[in-house]
């Protein structure tokens, strides 16, 4: 999911970064709706709230929430960072630290939030602070590892682009072209996955509290093995592919194995005969 870049992803990459980092998405929006009273994997309604504020004359709360915003666009920012200036070192590494980010913010709220929590606005404005920091680095690696195609904190651009991808399946040869279907396809998993955390996240919430954040940084930790994992497995075959061969072509080079071969053949013709 992590070590292949732009253009160079398949469809199955995209879904499966999508389908884990949207579920993801889900659950921690809920968490923050339930726990904040405020959503924090996108800042569509901030900026609504910001203009009411300055409207009020409230400037204190408008500076509050310039500042998620900020943070959202500077997660963002961060993340592509990243990307732009490690890929050619190591594409891996240059992916995973912005989720390696997001794992140590979303596990500093949820710690912060179990043990010393007082619930004061102060202390709600910095975790809400921090989760849109980290929805925000999510947000800009997906779009930029997978050439702006996955965006997975919000769905206003996902159900927009649905809502065009079917009007042009209405007429035949767009039902034809493969690119638009597994767009679709793309698309749709990341609304369905969304919706899961979702539901998932406000069904565990009472029981779980604040240690949801815990369950949500085990989907990233997930998304980052993975291709950990599947990196150690393709470097194991290779290298045993490699020992194999390097055998192969020592019998081949030993004095005896034309002998060997000969000798073979002759037992293969006997049994003919």
């Amino acid at each position: 999911m992590l070590r292949k870049y732009s253009n160079s992803r398949t469809l199955g990459d995209n879904v499966r970064l999508g389908v884990l980092t949207a579920f993801s998405a889900g659950m921690i929006n809920i968490a923050s709706l339930l726990l904040f009273f405020s959503f924090s994997s996108n800042v569509t309604g901030h900026y609504a709230i910001l203009a009411a504020e300055l409207v009020k004359g409230n400037l204190y709360q408008a500076a509050v929430v310039l500042g998620w915003i900020f943070l959202f666009f500077f997660g963002g920012f961060v993340s592509n960072m990243f990307v732009i200036h490690m890929n050619k070192k190591n594409t891996y590494v240059a992916h995973a630290i912005p989720l390696v980010l997001e794992i140590i913010c979303l596990v500093a709220v949820g710690t912060y939030g179990q043990f010393f929590y007082k619930e004061t606005l102060a202390e709600t404005e910095v975790m809400l602070a921090l989760m849109l920091f980290a929805m925000g680095l999510q947000n800009g690696l997906t779009a930029s590892i997978s050439n702006f195609a996955v965006k997975t904190t919000h769905l206003t651009g996902v159900t927009t682009d649905l809502g065009i991808l079917f009007s042009m399946f209405t007429r035949k040869e767009y039902r034809k072209n493969v690119e638009l279907k597994g767009k679709a396809i793309l698309l749709l998993s990341i609304a369905s996955a969304y919706l899961a955390g979702a539901i998932v996240s406000g069904i565990t919430y009472m029981h779980m509290g604040f240690r949801l954040f815990y369950v949500v940084s085990l989907f990233l930790v997930v998304v980052l093995f993975y291709d950990f994992y599947k990196l150690k497995l393709f470097r194991f075959l290779t290298n045993r592919r490699k020992k194999n061969a390097a055998k192969q072509v020592q019998i081949n080079n030993h004095p005896a194995f034309p002998k060997m071969q000969l000798k073979k053949e002759a037992e293969k013709e006997a049994v003919v005969y």
